[in-house]
């Protein structure tokens, strides 16, 4: 498939571009993004360079990781502010499934653009005319609240929380495990957890043990 826009009036999802090595670098040496993804440390700008040319480029040209840049609203792509990507499995005839993952640089969080950026790719993915997907589904390591306010937000629910599920730089994890279904409302589906972070605030990383699930620069 071949890269397109997604964009609405509060934000602009694009693929990233060599363009945009230097924005990534400049994001993953977030001691948060170190926290809850599984990008390498220390992580360096041929790590970006070679998300770019082969992870980006290859999913995108096999249909099974679909990685957008989060940017500003406009008719022109503006620097990038963030990463979301779509995870893919399943072949053609069957019922596929895919699994959401996104990270928003440490300056423009809580303005609401994560949840944002990630509702267009959502609504692209279970769209029957668009990837028309069985089921979306989100990871996120325990303790990951900025995550989880964004799948809250979207109607993700929390099915389980699996032991030793994720593997961070050779270190097994516990994760959180959520679904969105085609029909389900893509709004909050329970009350906010009363253990968890306040959830005024718009998330810090997300994505599941990734950086954005497929997002892995």
């Amino acid at each position: 498939m071949e890269p397109f826009v997604l964009a609405t009036e509060e934000v602009r999802l694009s693929v990233p571009t060599f363009a945009d090595v230097d924005a990534i670098t400049t994001a993953c040496q977030d001691p948060a993004v170190a926290e809850w993804t599984v990008v390498p440390v220390p992580y360096e700008r041929r790590h970006a360079e070679g998300f770019v040319r082969y992870h980006v480029a290859e999913g995108w040209a096999k249909g099974s990781v679909y990685t957008w840049a989060v940017r500003a609203p406009g008719d022109a792509d503006g620097p990038l502010i963030g990463m979301v990507g779509l995870t893919c499995e399943g072949r053609p005839g069957e019922e596929r499934a895919g699994e959401l993952g996104y990270w928003i640089a440490a300056d423009a969080r809580g303005q609401g653009l994560c949840t944002a950026a990630s509702r267009l790719v959502v609504d692209w993915a279970l769209d029957p005319d668009g990837l028309g997907l069985s089921v979306v589904s989100w990871v996120a390591y325990v303790g990951n609240w900025a995550s989880r306010r964004v799948a809250w937000r979207l109607g993700f629910r929390v099915e389980a929380t699996l032991r030793r599920h994720g593997l961070q730089r050779g270190v097994r994890r516990d994760a959180w495990v959520g679904t969105l279904l085609p029909d389900d409302p893509r709004t909050p589906n329970e009350p906010w957890p009363a253990e968890a972070e306040p959830a005024e605030a718009e998330p810090a990383e997300s994505k599941s043990a990734d950086q954005g699930v497929s997002v892995r620069p």
